[in-house]
């Protein structure tokens, strides 16, 4: 089984700050690449040539930018809600720090090892709904409020049969055998625990993309419309909302939604990775190496569909959720758990 960091340190009481300090220290600079990813990508794909003088290939633009944010002036509208207002950054951003640190990254690689790692990742989730409506109803803004209304409906619809394509390899891990061998031990399987989904495409030999790619491509296109991106950037669309539930934030308050939205797009690609491309698994590179590296290759095609695809309206993603997403994930969830009760 994985070592914690805390285990690695003796429970020693600098285990929980520095396991902070290194996940913030990785988050910071995976938003500072994805933001120069995306504007590389799309200028590839509108034949353009993107940021080309901060830094060598534009590398240092982003940099730019974010020292930028932070030297702007915290513009607070009247008449706003102050509490909800202020709190609502802060609620977007804590929960995803909190959600990465559950992710393990090798076999012997892991901040926080949990036995239900997969349930507190969703939970996480459902926070940031929170932090939206908070953002909208705070602002005293009627577009902000407009914003934070889609937003909610959006996330919460997309939400189930995103959970449901989850509970699929859930079901598969649980059937796959009662056991697991580890280095303490055998040890029971749990299919809410992120690690033992890994090790049973380890152990199997088959990646669970094989056996669930309904289930993995209802993931993938609900983790777009849960990230807010195009084509279901609705609660972002500038052309009817301007921007949004963040329309009335400037400067940092406005940055930790930014940063919030790109470490989204990195937590569902590694659930992605470890419920069906084999988390750490692969020759000859590192465990981490790998992890990663299918982490982008996700990402990669997150961003590929954005700058493709129009945005849909309204009414054509609420309705392609509750009439085709929501009744295929659950078709295929009983088609999962009848072929288990069979064989």
């Amino acid at each position: 089984m994985p070592q914690t960091l805390t285990q690695l340190l003796d429970g020693s009481v600098l285990a929980m700050p520095i396991a902070a300090g290194l996940i913030m220290g990785m988050l910071t600079v995976n938003v500072l690449m994805l933001v120069w990813a995306e504007r590389k990508v799309s200028a590839w794909i509108q034949m353009r040539m993107g940021p080309t003088e901060v830094g060598p290939f534009g590398l240092l633009q982003t940099l730019a930018d974010m020292l930028k944010l932070i030297s702007k002036q915290l513009i607070t509208p009247s008449n706003v809600d102050k509490p909800l207002y202020h709190l609502a950054p802060l609620l977007a951003f804590a929960p995803v720090v909190a959600a990465v640190a559950l992710f393990p990254f090798s076999e012997s690689t892991i901040l926080v090892q949990n036995d239900y790692g997969l349930l507190f990742v969703f939970a996480f989730g459902g926070i940031a709904v929170i932090a939206i409506f908070m953002a909208g109803w705070g602002s005293n803004n009627k577009y902000a409020l407009l914003g934070a209304i889609r937003s909610v409906a959006q996330n919460i619809s997309y939400e189930v049969p995103l959970i449901l394509s989850a509970l699929s390899v859930v079901l598969v891990v649980n059937a796959m055998g009662p056991t697991l061998s580890s280095g303490d031990g055998v040890v029971a399987i749990n299919g809410l625990d992120l690690s033992h989904i890994v090790m049973t495409q380890d152990q199997q030999g088959i990646w669970f993309v094989v056996l669930q790619p309904i289930a993995a491509i209802i993931y993938f296109i609900s983790a777009l419309a849960e990230t807010n991106r195009a084509p279901f950037d609705i609660p972002e669309a500038e052309s009817e909302l301007v921007a949004g539930f963040h329309t009335e934030y400037s400067g940092m308050r406005f940055s930790l939604f930014f940063f919030a939205e790109y470490t989204n797009m990195l937590i569902v690609s590694m659930l992605a990775v470890v419920l069906f491309f084999g988390g750490w698994d692969g020759p000859v590179l590192p465990g981490p190496a790998w992890f990663f590296l299918k982490s982008y290759a996700v990402i990669f095609v997150m961003m590929w569909v954005r700058w493709t695809f129009p945005r849909l309206r309204f009414d054509q993603l609420m309705t392609f959720c509750w009439k085709v997403l929501i009744p295929l994930s659950i078709l295929n969830l009983l088609a999962t758990a009848f072929v288990i009760a069979v064989l």
